[in-house]
């Protein structure tokens, strides 16, 4: 065979390749750029660019069905490892049905959130968690109302809680965990949509009093501890709410305990290190899935009730109370 034969070979068999190629080419011209404005990491291999990018081979990269034109619906940068300090990279926002977007474990993701997130109009999970990143949540975001989920948890992320957050018309589920915002918790918090199921704010510098209309919520998931919270939380308790998880640890909360009503859903509770009072609910011995109960350090008195699964808890989970008694705990002393 000539060489011109050759030639026509394998420019015929490269032209039946890229009709065959599923990736819409400005999806794989914005991923290159993406990986060429993150140094290239080694993790981003497999983004080659005669390759096709929705043939589940490029790492991290997901791409839309036959009815949605293949195009890039999520984008997981997890664990991707950077040699170097790199902002997140601007061109990201040029990929328009981008559903899903998680930029997690990357330490040397820098600075603050760029303004080109807000052109992805179809986004709905943002995951931006364990990174460096530093800075305000970005105004911009509140005309993102696509948005069902952030967690911005493990960053460097500071000043106030963002008192718009509620006006996300989809928003189910925030993450801010472990990062310096600090000042009150917004009353608009309370006027989550109806369905909004999950906050978690755990290990900032949030202080006063929770507003009361966070009493309105039904929350699945709540997370306030180790902040310098204080005042009455009881408003987050009810017997007709249906949380599973309750975390108020690590903060000055007072309240008489053993008022609350309990869901029966609940699966974890932790109140402790707080000012709270009173004896603990009778009604934590009909909890059928309580894994975890941590009240200590706080003001509680009388006997521990007794059955269920409060058999299962070491004396670890009431010690330091101001007269708790009854196993695991000494014996109630007779009046």
């Amino acid at each position: 065979m000539s060489h011109s034969s050759i030639l026509l070979v394998v420019l015929v068999l490269s032209f039946s390749a890229a009709l065959s190629e599923l990736c819409n080419p400005q999806d794989k011209q914005t991923l290159l750029q993406i990986k060429k404005e993150l140094g290239n990491p080694s993790n981003l291999s497999s983004w080659i660019p005669h390759t096709d990018c929705c043939n589940n081979n490029w790492e991290g990269v997901t791409c839309g069905s036959e009815t949605e034109s293949y195009r890039v619906y999520e984008l997981d940068f997890s664990d991707v490892y950077l040699p170097k300090p790199h902002p997140i990279p601007p061109s990201i926002g040029n990929l328009p049905y981008l559903k899903t977007l998680y930029i997690n474990m990357m330490p040397n993701i820098v600075d603050t959130i760029p303004s080109t997130i807000a052109k992805l109009t179809n986004l709905r999970h943002l995951s931006i968690k364990y990174t460096s990143i530093s800075g305000q949540i970005p105004l911009f975001l509140s005309q993102m109302k696509t948005l069902e989920s952030i967690n911005f948890s493990n960053n460097k992320l500071s000043g106030k809680l963002p008192a718009w957050l509620p006006s996300l018309p989809n928003i189910y589920s925030i993450s801010l965990d472990s990062n310096r915002f600090s000042g009150a918790i917004p009353y608009s918090f309370g006027s989550f949509r109806e369905g909004f199921a999950l906050l978690s704010l755990s290990d900032n510098r949030l202080t006063g009093k929770i507003p009361a209309t966070l009493g309105k919520l039904d929350l699945k998931l709540v997370d306030l501890s180790k902040n310098m919270l204080e005042g009455d939380a009881s408003l987050l308790f009810g017997s007709a709410k249906h949380s599973d998880t309750i975390r108020l640890a690590n903060n000055m909360f007072a309240f008489d305990l053993g008022k609350v009503g309990l869901s029966k859903n609940l699966m974890i509770l932790d109140v402790s290190h707080n000012r709270l009072y009173g004896m603990l609910p009778k009604g934590l011995t009909s909890l059928k899935d309580l894994l975890s109960l941590d009240v200590s350090y706080n003001n509680l008195c009388g006997e521990i009730p007794q059955g269920g699964k409060m058999k299962g808890f070491y004396d670890s989970a009431y010690a330091h109370n101001k007269c708790l008694c009854g196993s695991p705990l000494p014996s109630c002393k007779p009046f």
